[in-house]
């Protein structure tokens, strides 16, 4: 039975460990694209019987095209708190869990990561670019993952269930720099949610969600940009769309210039390099 310390604090006490907790991540994220892979996120975590479990959907996609902004949005809109752990090749298996750190003192504390947090407290957790982590991190996550939903950290001796209103997302890239996730781990990350580039009309309206302060001719330059290079299937997305406009704006305000073409075209070759402008006007 876990025993709620000092909400200030953020401690908690399970089978006699004291256990100290994660603050959330509050984020001005708002998700602007479709609406259909925002509900299709939704429906994998409702629970609709007494005897039914939510599902640990995985958002698959290139770098950039908003899949840690879309799991945050949908998380909020949940009215629960929301942790994000960025995942990375060096992840522990205690990383994951709970970590020992040793105090001013001398003496042993066990914090709790992002996720074990979540766990704790009903919220939702976001592993961003879960593909990052070898096979051992993946393995310490099994029994979360499945209808036993626990986890049991070796560190602190203590097996932790997770709370009826616990939720899991997992963000996954497409591109050369990730592990292959094992099998038996990926057959617990369904339903697979795609996400493809933005329509245009979609990346101006994030573009100037954004970056109100940017004009709105290099926002539809940007947007003519991107377009072009999703028709030839290259991997620029909409962080780099905002970069690009970001940087040409801060140019243009210390030049004086009637056309902004050259500064745009030059915040792309200094962005993207060279072979980029072959997509721009």
């Amino acid at each position: 039975m876990a025993k709620i310390h000092s909400e200030r604090e953020r401690t908690i006490t399970i089978q006699g460990i004291e256990i100290f907790l994660s603050c959330p991540d509050e984020l001005p994220l708002t998700w602007i694209g479709s609406e259909d892979v925002f509900n299709q996120l939704i429906a994998a975590w409702d629970v609709i019987d007494k005897l039914d479990l939510p599902l640990n959907p995985r958002l698959v996609g290139k770098p950039g095209v908003g899949k840690t902004t879309l799991a945050y949005a949908a998380a909020k809109s949940l009215n629960q708190p929301v942790f994000i752990y960025q995942c990375t090749m060096d992840t522990r298996p205690e990383d994951l869990l709970i970590t020992p750190v040793i105090d001013k003192g001398g003496a042993i504390r066990y914090v709790a990561s992002s996720l074990v947090t979540a766990m704790i407290e009903g919220g939702v957790s976001i592993l961003d670019e879960g593909n990052r982590m070898g096979e051992k991190a993946w393995a310490s996550l099994a029994p979360l993952l499945d209808t036993r939903r626990y986890i049991e950290s070796i560190v602190a001796g203590v097996k932790i269930a997770a709370h009826p209103n616990f939720r899991i997302c997992v963000t996954t890239n497409e591109d050369a720099s990730t592990f292959e996730i094992p099998e038996y781990i990926e057959s617990r990350l369904q339903p697979q949610i795609f996400l493809d580039f933005p329509e245009a009309e979609e990346e101006k309206a994030i573009l100037k969600s954004t970056l109100p302060f940017v004009e709105d001719a290099i926002i539809d330059y940007v947007v003519a940009f991107l377009q072009q290079a999703h028709l030839a299937d290259c991997r620029y997305t909409i962080r780099d769309g905002i970069n690009i406009a970001r940087y040409a704006a801060k140019r243009l305000e210390r030049v004086e210039t009637g056309d902004p073409q050259p500064i745009l075209r030059q915040s792309i070759s200094m962005t993207l390099g060279d072979e980029a402008l072959e997509h721009a006007l």
